[in-house]
């Protein structure tokens, strides 16, 4: 399932500041969720959008009204619009690649390394039966996780996709809904 989609189409803010790869933004991103459904919801664009996904119609007009909510404490921090939020996280792996290309390290490769060794050996181990997620809720966890760490490895090596570079340029021709 496709969560960046998911948010980014049905809750806008809270969608960009919960793909955005910003922490705090994220955290904030799933206590409006969380507030809005009345559960807690964990702190990853998965979570986040896996609780939006199983909203009923009703939740969803809370997260409607939850998203226009967040969009004016966004305002209230200085970001004007979407692509404000999306260029913090921009900004942060051009800042990282800027810091390796200066300072080259082994680091940064070795971890990128071992996170997708990581993901796609418990991927593989999954597919092969030899690990089950009947009863592992932390499997799960743990592979979300890897998966998350993995789009983020992608990002700093090639940037933003060419999806997301359309998305922006729609966003930015789209007029505004109030």
């Amino acid at each position: 399932m496709d969560f960046t989609k998911i948010l980014t189409t049905a809750l806008p803010w809270i969608g960009a500041a919960a793909t955005g790869n910003v922490p705090a933004l994220i955290a904030m991103a799933a206590k409006e969720v969380g507030q809005a459904l009345g559960v807690t919801v964990g702190a990853t664009p998965e979570a986040i959008g896996n609780a939006v996904a199983n909203a009923t119609p009703e939740q969803l007009l809370a997260l409607k009204e939850a998203d226009q909510n967040f969009e004016l404490q966004m305002k209230a921090l200085g970001f004007a619009n979407i692509k404000d939020l999306e260029a913090i996280a921009a900004a942060d792996r051009d800042s990282a690649r800027k810091l390796q290309m200066a300072n080259p390290s082994i680091v940064p490769a070795a971890l990128s390394i071992i996170v997708t060794v990581g993901f796609l050996g418990v991927l593989i181990c999954m597919m092969k039966g030899w690990l089950t997620t009947d009863s592992s809720d932390a499997l799960l966890l743990m592979l979300g996780s890897l998966g998350t760490a993995w789009t983020s490895v992608m990002a700093f090596w090639f940037g933003t996709t060419r999806q997301s570079e359309n998305k922006t340029t729609m966003l930015a021709a789209a007029p505004s809904v109030k």
